[in-house]
């Protein structure tokens, strides 16, 4: 009995023991362990989910949507908790558009609790692995951005990271307006973890629409453009078109070739991406002469009328000048000289104008510095420091050769001589979130006399005798300038016998320009002149650009 009696009282007091334990352990979780515990319980039934902003779309002048963001979402697994990773890779595998092989080594990472199968699944690839119900799966609500017009514009948009941040072009310019601000949502699930109240703690922002000056079917049709021309002198190294109102600095086109196709741009060599138009520099050529002149006109030095005896050679320190084919002109006028595109005569009117005038000139039409257009990675162009010249150097820089430009500074600069003799940054930009961005101003760089002299003088060109007389268009009276350079080679020294740039730039009407359109050829295949491979591409574009804008002949 007293054995019985025994045991009884031992188990109640283990008993007691017991309960005293419990009672302290309560104490000590319900207040030195409480704050811990809690935060445990609420990470456990609580979660942050990310709601991504949709990015703003890109559109040209009239609205035409040419980047745009579209509902996506991207799949993840939690490795341990996929039961079968075979059976479950043979099932997805085919939606996520993924090797079997490639999805079965992801789900069998078990030293992973997270891993991403496919970033920015089509919407309706994922709901139907969502349908499938598979424990381990998790989805996350995206945006995916798309280019509509695949390679309209593609090197001027530029192109977005998987995170959809700005990479390159516009994209990147303009990302902080683009981006908008990503929202916040707050899960709450229950005791066995199923969701049962969403709030929304902060809601997205979309991104600012970015409204271009472009217009879409002029870039389209120049793009179309220096597509023939590129093969047709095949193979030309590349080639780049920039239309514009040089009244207002407003870009209609900005054009490179060869194209890429915007929604697979990594598939293209990267120097295809770039935007040849500010972000190469070339030797200009003839096409530079236009600058000489002004600056002579300006400074009183000659008239258009202004006559030169032109001999057949000239020698500038140890540098022989001769004309192209070794033509003899004679007699010209400084208007002649233009026209003929002169050699000898374009460095006898640098002589004239003298090397520190000439220096002063070309700077002030903005060569050797950026345009300031509101495009990202514009270069500076190269011009020589007058303490630089040497004897040589006013018998090449005046018609285009040791000086290198970009295709934005040479289109602004005739830009200038085309609307009276204000130079002015160039613009893409119309509006941000519809608020339109202000127009640049311009500061006067010729005076209007000299200005309505040159575009007459440029006429000539596109005239019966002119270098691009194939250029005309009918009942158009039409200016502009081609251009034939050398390049420099960089392992012989000197020029090229075999590599030139063929150019051409020039605007309409002429004494009243609306449109200037500027079109360079790097490394032209069997023929290198501006006057017959860029200034039939020029007209083409321009004969475009003036019937759908409506553009009167005069």
């Amino acid at each position: 009995m007293r054995l019985i009696e025994r045991r009884v009282g031992l188990v109640f007091a283990l008993f007691l023991a017991g309960l005293a334990l419990a009672a302290v352990k309560s104490v000590w979780l319900g207040t030195v362990r409480a704050n811990a515990l809690s935060g445990a319980a609420t990470t456990q039934q609580e979660a942050t989910i990310t709601v991504p902003a949709r990015r703003g779309a890109i559109t040209d002048r009239n609205g035409e949507e040419l980047a745009v963001s579209q509902p996506a979402m991207s799949v993840a697994a939690t490795p341990y908790l996929i039961s079968d990773p075979l059976a479950t890779a043979r099932r997805i595998a085919p939606l996520l558009h993924r090797d079997q092989g490639d999805v079965l080594a992801d789900l069998s990472k078990q030293d992973t609790g997270f891993v991403w199968l496919a970033r920015k699944l089509a919407i309706q690839d994922a709901h139907r692995i969502q349908a499938l119900k598979i424990e381990g799966l998790d989805f996350v609500e995206e945006t995916t951005r798309t280019y509509p017009r695949t390679f309209v514009a593609s090197q001027l948009l530029g192109f977005t990271g998987t995170d959809n941040t700005g990479l390159a072009g516009l994209e990147h310019q303009h990302d902080a307006d683009l981006r908008g601000r990503d929202g916040r949502r707050l899960l709450v699930k229950d005791a066995l973890g199923e969701p049962i109240r969403l709030d929304d703690e902060r809601r997205p922002r979309q991104g600012k629409t970015l409204q271009l000056t472009i217009d879409d079917r002029i870039q389209e049709e120049t793009e179309q453009v220096l597509a023939e021309v590129g093969a047709r002198y095949r193979p030309a190294k590349g080639a780049t078109a920039i239309v514009m109102d040089p009244q207002d600095g407003q870009l209609l086109a900005v054009a490179n070739w060869p194209r890429v196709d915007a929604n697979r741009v990594h598939d293209a060599p990267e120097w295809a991406i770039q935007n040849r138009a500010v972000q190469t520099s070339y030797e200009p050529g003839s096409t530079f002469k236009a600058f000489t002149m002004a600056a002579a006109l300006e400074d009183r030095k000659v008239t258009p009328d202004t006559t030169f005896q032109v001999p057949g050679q000239i020698l500038v320190a140890d540098r022989v000048i001769r004309e192209a084919e070794n033509e003899t002109y004679g007699t010209l006028t400084a208007s002649g000289i233009i026209q003929k595109s002169s050699n000898i005569g374009t460095v006898m009117i640098g002589k004239r104008l003298g090397a520190t005038r000439f220096d002063h000139w070309v700077r002030r039409f903005g060569f050797g510095k950026a345009t300031g257009v509101d495009l990202p990675g514009e270069q500076t162009g190269i011009v020589l420091p007058r303490e630089k010249y040497s004897g040589s150097s006013m018998g090449n820089l005046p018609i285009g050769q040791g000086e290198a430009v970009t295709p934005m500074q040479m289109a602004a600069a005739y830009s200038a001589i085309a609307n009276g003799g204000v130079l002015r940054p160039p613009r893409i930009v119309k509006a941000i979130g519809g608020q339109a961005t202000r127009t640049p101003r311009g500061r006067r760089v010729i005076s209007t006399r000299t200005s309505s002299s040159l575009r007459t003088m440029l006429k000539g060109v596109l005239g019966p005798g002119g270098t691009a007389s194939g250029a005309a268009i009918d009942g158009y009276a039409l200016a502009g300038k081609t251009g034939t350079a050398q390049k420099p080679d960089p392992v012989l020294g000197g020029y090229s016998e075999s590599k030139y740039v063929a150019s051409f730039v020039g605007f309409a009407p002429a004494q009243n320009p609306r449109l200037l359109t500027l079109v360079m050829v790097d490394e032209p295949q069997g023929d290198i002149y501006g006057g017959s491979v860029a200034a039939p591409a020029w007209r083409e574009i321009m004969s475009f650009a003036l019937n759908y804008l409506r553009i009167p002949p005069k």
